[in-house]
């Protein structure tokens, strides 16, 4: 068995996650390399998940019975697991969404509707980059169209970094808000935030984080990323699904007008106008995920124990084997960095010819799973010529082993296709 400095106890870990015990297509033992995509579940999470409806279960807030109290203090107990996980200054800050993608829409329309100074208009400019996830795209366009605001992005250079080059033309006096990916989701690439937080500083935009890859992966600090927004997502975090968090500086929440509109988040309400709740609530309309974010506040608490830094490095040393195995493969053809120095633990590829979606299939009869597609990044795939990649991603459960059953199955897809 392949040894590597800096790997977590894979063998413990392992046997708190039931799913990776599963055998398909007969008789083959799952290899799960699609954690970019989601996270399997430990039998922490889905205890308390189990537990909480069957013990807890009640709306929250309003409630005086004994439920309703008790549902309360798990769903905002699970708020400050989540502000001290990020080291966020305030639990007041941390809004449950149900997903990264409704945190990043919620900002924009944020921003659509506000007042000055955060106002964005036909005089504006949003800036984004060419290696977003759709989510991080979409509703800046829709913006962008609803207001007249010009939408600006920086390019990749050819290894699948971001080409900063031109910083000072693409983020000017007129720019409102830079919205980026801390670690792309098909390059794996780590992006340098504290140069283009510094230059948006300097002309007094907004900045918005997209971490739905590096929350799970590394530690968090929202303080020192100096943004004024970040967004994750629970599900990619061995948390459930329908879970997202928006962290926003409390100054502009307090100013900035929520999105949806409800039950929950208002004070008061008359047939003439209403008046809004403070936030976190203000941006929390109607029922709120309340079974979910008891899962993310277990997640998180078990991730905390494992430790995020150790985490980060099992997978660095990971990711560091998986490019050195997969660069011997012929024909192979890594899509981002090729060196495990400022990259994530997701590594999409293609194979010579061979269609993504063939190489996926004939992996997956060996149960191999892996994500095949533009991974909702369809603008990397045409600045780099490509239909799509197949992305192979790790998380703490991954082992070398895993990594040589890729590339064992890669060369039976060659053999294959002839």
């Amino acid at each position: 068995m392949t040894q590597l400095p800096g790997l977590l106890d894979t063998e413990a870990i392992r046997k708190d996650f039931p799913i990776l015990d599963r055998q398909v297509h007969d008789g083959q033992k799952l290899v799960y390399l699609d954690n970019a995509a989601t996270s399997q579940k430990p039998r922490q999470v889905l205890d308390a998940l189990n537990e909480y409806y069957e013990r807890y279960n009640a709306n929250v807030h309003r409630g005086v019975h004994v439920l309703a109290e008790e549902a309360t203090a798990l769903y905002e107990g699970a708020r400050d697991k989540v502000a001290s996980f990020i080291n966020a200054p305030s639990r007041d800050e941390v809004i449950f969404t149900k997903n990264a993608s409704e945190s990043l829409n919620l900002v924009a329309n944020m921003l659509g509707w506000a007042e000055e100074p955060y106002r964005v208009d036909h005089e504006t400019e949003i800036v984004i980059t060419e290696m977003e996830h759709h989510s991080n795209i979409v509703p800046w366009q829709l913006l962008s169209q609803r207001t007249g605001a010009k939408l600006k992005w920086f390019g990749l250079t050819d290894d699948g970094r971001l080409d900063l080059s031109n910083i000072d033309e693409i983020i000017t006096e007129k720019t409102k808000i830079v919205s980026f990916v801390l670690v792309s989701n098909i390059l794996g690439t780590v992006n340098p935030v504290e140069a283009i937080v510094r230059r948006a500083q300097e002309v007094g935009a907004l900045v918005c984080i997209d971490a739905s890859q590096a929350a799970p992966h590394m530690p968090l600090d929202v303080q020192s990323l100096q943004a004024d927004f970040v967004a994750f997502t629970g599900h990619k975090m061995c948390g459930p699904t329908g879970i997202g968090v928006l962290w926003g500086r409390q100054e502009l929440l307090e100013d900035l007008p929520p999105f949806l509109g409800g039950g929950e988040m208002i004070e008061t309400v008359s047939m003439h106008s209403s008046t809004y709740a403070p936030a976190p609530h203000k941006f929390e309309a109607g029922t709120p995920p309340i079974a979910q974010a008891v899962g993310l506040g277990a997640a998180i608490d078990y991730l905390s124990a494992i430790g995020m830094d150790k985490i980060l490095a099992h997978e660095h040393a990971l990711t560091e084997y998986a490019v050195k195995r997969l660069t011997e493969v012929p024909d192979l053809r890594i899509i981002g960095p090729t060196t495990a120095e400022d990259r994530g633990a997701a590594i999409s590829f293609t194979l010579g010819d061979i269609h993504p979606h063939d190489v996926g299939q004939v992996l997956d009869e060996q149960g191999i799973a892996v994500r095949v597609g533009h991974h909702c990044a369809r603008p990397v795939c045409l600045r780099y010529g490509i239909p799509a990649t197949t992305r192979a991603s790790f998380y703490l459960y991954s082992t070398p082993a895993e990594i040589d059953a890729l590339v064992d199955g890669l060369e039976h897809v060659r053999n294959f296709f002839g």
